[in-house]
């Protein structure tokens, strides 16, 4: 299956399919130079694969984890392409998480001014979540995607026979995400999830279920490609998500985080819901960071402006609201919802 998502300026294509690793030479432009981006917690014969398709490779390894999504390994994939003579006509290609994707598609954002990238999620969140609409960045100050810009892929290849390899907390931390696409845009994708018996039978349906989220999430970045207006529906749970995540430190992954953002933008009966889906995909349910340490963090929101934070809310199952907080009112909300 191919989706073609149609920007005003760019189209380009995403491949759901299974096994489309061992495709990669015909899907990918790979007779040039390529710049393989990965991180020591995907399997290496993924960015191999890659590498083995490619006129000339060179193979970037980075740490796993958040932290390494900063201006030094930023700095070191630029000096890797200066050092071996990369040039306009080269590609990166991000083989990894959204970790991976974002430092990989920055860097080919700002080299040269631009080079052609590409996209090989290897995590359920990245499927779900960054394959899709062209946001890069790096963390800055202790502050999340604080630096980056919009800068779309070549092409996205989505192989669901990558996450066979991924654990069950991984498994968790993407389906957090497609909660959060279902709960505001897609009402009976949200109760199908909540009428699965268990998390067993959720991970059966999640080829299902990453088909349904990257359908929605395509309809939103076409119709607004830089975050100008519907797109900040795809903040939603990210605000207090964002500020719990800088607070644990990379003890809590990027999902969870995520899960427990949700919870104070939901009305009672949407978080009561909420809660049990949550649980059901082992996702933490309960909000530990203190108010004061949560406060300093939200307010360096980046959907701060003049009026507040934009925030979403969701008041009903499969639809939202947007409305500009303060940070004392979130953290009311935040409060609440413990």
């Amino acid at each position: 299956m191919i989706l073609n998502v149609k920007l005003k300026t760019q189209r380009y294509d995403v491949v759901i399919q299974n096994g489309a690793l061992n495709d990669i030479a015909s899907l990918f432009d790979l007779d040039r130079k390529v710049l393989v981006v990965t991180d020591d917690g995907v399997p290496s014969r993924y960015a191999e694969k890659v590498s083995s398709a490619a006129k000339e490779a060179v193979i970037v390894t980075l740490k796993s984890g958040e932290e390494s999504k900063n201006f030094d390994n930023f700095k070191s994939i630029l000096s890797v392409m200066l050092a071996h003579s990369f040039n306009r006509n080269d590609c990166v290609v991000a083989v990894g998480g959204g970790v991976v994707g974002d430092i990989a598609g920055f860097a080919a954002s700002c080299y040269m001014r631009g080079v052609d990238f590409y996209n090989v999620p290897t995590t359920l969140l990245s499927q779900v979540d960054s394959s899709i609409g062209g946001k890069t960045a790096i963390d800055f100050e202790g502050i999340k995607n604080v630096v980056g810009a919009f800068y779309q892929p070549k092409k996205v290849v989505i192989d669901a026979d990558l996450l066979s390899t991924l654990d069950d907390r991984q498994i968790s931390a993407g389906l957090a995400e497609a909660v959060k696409m279902a709960l505001t845009c897609d009402k009976e994708l949200f109760e199908f999830i909540e009428n699965c018996e268990d998390f067993d039978k959720v991970k059966r349906n999640l080829p299902t279920i990453i088909e349904r989220v990257l359908r929605i999430k395509q309809s939103v970045v076409e119709q607004d490609e830089k975050e100008g207006g519907l797109r900040r529906v795809l903040n939603f749970g990210h605000t207090v998500g964002h500020a719990i995540e800088s607070e644990e430190n990379g003890r809590l992954l990027h999902g969870e985080c995520v899960a427990l953002g949700m919870l104070p933008m939901c009305a009672t009966p949407v978080r009561n819901r909420l809660k049990k889906v949550l649980a059901k995909c082992n996702l933490p349910c309960e909000i530990k960071c203190a108010k004061d340490a949560l406060a300093k963090r939200i307010a360096h929101d980046k959907k701060a402006d003049g009026n507040g934070i934009c925030i979403v809310r969701v008041n009903e199952v499969g639809s939202f609201v947007f409305e500009n907080a303060s940070v004392e009112q979130i953290l009311e909300m935040t409060e609440e919802a413990k």
